[in-house]
């Protein structure tokens, strides 16, 4: 399947994978917090990369550059997943999500400043789209949200800035390393990240250690491993510049799913968005 014009495959899965994790994640976050179920992430990880790892024949790059690229794509992506958390304690959702929504632009100019991508008119239109309906699809709520320090927005800066890098170093480095090498260092990174999420963990709080908690949790957020997984394919085949803003539009099926297991109505924002979203995947997903 390692070809070129499969690099939408590979997308639609990460689409797919993320929408479905974003719909059911919020059921063990109930009971079990955030920041344990990033360690439960980081460890669904692990036989991701070892099935990534059998692939190659578990020959991993081990160069000194191959290392750097492999851990900035790792550090970003789970260190911006930790800042989220703080952030997210310190300030009102309603502006954090849209903002760090629309990460896929840094990552578009990067592509096209550095990497020289192009793209025709049409699969302009279609990012330009793209980038509209992730921001309406993040909207939340402002009156369930309190601000409790000017915190909030030098955090949401960084996670913007870390994931827009990290899309942009994951298709940079997929010129001279193997796919399954960067999500190996991605694996590395987010184990090692595993202590600081555990110590952001409030323990005061009640917390379900029985199936509805690490475990449910696991079954969950495998779903987002395989997902990180074919989002570096899909990187190694396709153009950031479309892959990411397509990706992106993930909440368009948690909102789905989440209409048919909560009898969640989205309002006038939301729908919108959704229809902007199957606009632009339509776009995006053909030449």
């Amino acid at each position: 399947m390692k070809t070129k014009q499969h690099w939408l495959v590979y997308a639609i899965i990460t689409t797919l994978f993320w929408g479905v994790w974003g719909a059911l994640i919020e059921i063990p976050q109930k009971v079990f917090p955030p920041t344990l179920s990033y360690c439960v992430w980081a460890l669904t990880m692990v036989p991701c990369a070892l099935v990534a790892l059998y692939i190659i024949h578990w020959k991993v790059e081990h160069d000194w550059k191959s290392i750097l690229l492999g851990c900035t794509v790792g550090f970003t992506g789970a260190g911006g997943q930790l800042l989220l958390f703080q952030a997210l304690r310190q300030g009102p959702a309603y502006i954090i999500f849209p903002f760090i929504s629309l990460y896929p632009i840094l990552t578009i100019f990067l592509s096209v400043l550095i990497l020289r991508e192009r793209t025709n008119l049409r699969k302009w239109i279609g990012i330009g789209i793209a980038l509209i309906a992730i921001l309406l699809l993040s909207y939340q709520d402002p009156s369930q949200n309190t601000i409790k320090s000017n915190l909030w927005l030098i955090l949401s800066i960084l996670v913007f800035i870390a994931w827009g890098l990290q899309a942009y170093v994951m298709k940079f480095s997929n010129e001279t390393m193997k796919a399954e090498s960067i999500f190996f260092y991605m694996t590395i990174t987010g184990l090692l990240l595993m202590p600081v999420a555990y110590l952001m963990t409030d323990f005061s709080q009640p917390i379900e250690w029985g199936f509805k908690g690490p475990y449910l949790a696991a079954l969950i957020q495998v779903l987002n491993a395989i997902g990180a997984l074919t989002l570096v394919y899909a990187l190694r085949y396709g153009k950031a510049i479309i892959v990411v803003p397509m990706t992106g539009l993930a909440p368009l099926i948690t909102i789905v799913l989440s209409l048919a297991l909560y009898s969640v109505i989205p309002g006038m924002v939301l729908s919108i968005g959704l229809v902007m979203a199957v606009i632009a995947m339509f776009i995006l997903s053909f030449d």
